[in-house]
């Protein structure tokens, strides 16, 4: 037992989460002296993400560029991405409606009107231009991932129009680059357990759970939102479009949903989400390498059932009904806004965008900025999961002839 325990890094994970959340009741505000292992975890995954992403989308793009399955393998995952999105908010709406979880709920405490001048999304060109980067070498100093992202697909491609025997040595070198990175995730990752225990104590040690009784039908939608998302619908998209056995990838996926949930960040989980859909579903990598960091920064179903549900629970708090005008500018706001979040100053903050689009006051959002860390965590292990079920359909489909 103590053998397998000090191999299964995914199990030392749970341990160190649990054994988190205990300290964090047990101590309160004090657990934040545990903050500081969190920080180094994160960090130093961190410092891992845009070497990785860029590799990774040269090599993918090159790849894909030169097979006739390029362009398909674009088209299948932005309209995979724009799709689950949208069908995320969509059931999101549904169960607010549903469940009423803003009936009778009394939010005078929070009221604030300081967030009501921060709900602009960026328009059609401000996102054009805002992907384009002027200087790459900027981009990737301020891990502009977005610009960063469209640069390495722009210069892979380019790679497919050069004479292939002197393009050669170059990929050599990116896949030993890749293999290296791959090595220096793999080091960090026997850290996680450390780190982990360190974000977790901290943020319930921080919130606690008092504060949640206010909103807590809101809390119990949104994870029954998650879990219908989580194991119904990706599950039916894996049984019926991949060639991924379920039982497989829910075994598999247990790791980078653990890393997910406690870093509350796609992008910090972005190298272990590569790993185990290449190395251990047996995607290909071309695909993993195109599909993988495009979806860490534009897929987010998870967000959208979060925006979704905060709409609707604000329109019922504040009786604002809701017709289909409202319920279309939700649905799109929440898509097509998650493409432009890299220009939006926390994910959060595209809530005010949501909600201004409908008409609904954002007087009570105080409430859920202060307990953002803990949405966060569940919804990017939703986005994460979504990003490899992507991966695993892409991988299937843009093969096809």
């Amino acid at each position: 037992m103590a053998a397998r325990l000090l191999k299964n890094t995914g199990l030392q994970v749970v341990i160190a989460m649990v054994a988190g959340v205990i300290a964090g009741i047990m101590m309160g505000d004090e657990a934040r002296l545990f903050a500081p292992l969190g920080d180094v975890f994160i960090h130093l995954i961190t410092m891992l993400v845009v070497p990785l992403i860029a590799v990774a989308i040269i090599s993918g793009a090159a790849g894909l560029g030169s097979s006739s399955s390029a362009g398909r393998t674009g088209l299948l995952t932005i309209g995979f991405f724009l799709l689950t999105s949208a069908l995320a908010v969509a059931l999101a709406l549904g169960l607010g409606e549903l469940f009423q979880p803003g009936q009778g709920v009394d939010l005078s405490q929070s009221m604030s009107s300081e967030y009501a001048d921060k709900g602009s999304v960026p328009g059609f060109w401000d996102t054009v231009l805002g992907m384009i980067p002027t200087n790459i070498f900027a981009a990737l100093s301020q891990a502009n991932i977005l610009q960063i992202l469209v640069f390495c697909m722009f210069f892979g491609l380019a790679l497919t129009r050069i004479d292939q025997t002197r393009v050669k040595p170059l990929m050599a070198g990116l896949q030993t680059i890749m293999d290296a990175l791959i090595w220096m995730i793999t080091v960090v990752m026997w850290l996680a357990p450390v780190g982990v225990f360190g974000l977790m104590a901290d943020a319930v040690g921080t919130f606690g759970f008092g504060v949640l009784e206010s909103i807590s039908g809101l809390i119990g939608v949104y994870f029954l939102a998650l879990l219908i998302y989580g194991l119904i619908i990706y599950p039916l998209i894996i049984r019926l479009a991949s060639d991924v056995p379920l039982g497989v990838f829910f075994s598999k996926m247990k790791k980078p949903q653990v890393v997910a949930l406690s870093t509350a960040s796609s992008m910090a989980t972005l190298p272990v989400n590569m790993e185990v859909a290449e190395k251990e579903l047996g995607l290909s990598n071309e695909t993993c390498a195109f599909v993988l960091p495009l979806g860490a920064t534009i897929n987010m179903a998870g967000n959208a059932i979060y925006y979704g549900l905060a709409a609707v629970f604000f329109a019922q708090v504040f009786q604002v009904d809701l017709g289909l005008a409202a319920w279309s500018a939700i649905i799109f706001t929440a898509t097509i806004g998650a493409i432009g979040q890299a220009g939006v100053p926390g994910p959060s903050f595209l809530v005010v965008a949501v909600l201004i689009a409908a008409g609904i006051p954002t007087e009570g959002l105080p409430l859920l900025i202060a307990l953002d860390r803990i949405f966060d965590m569940t919804r990017t292990a939703l986005n994460i999961t979504g990003d490899v079920v992507g991966a695993a359909v892409v991988d299937k489909w843009s093969h096809r002839s």
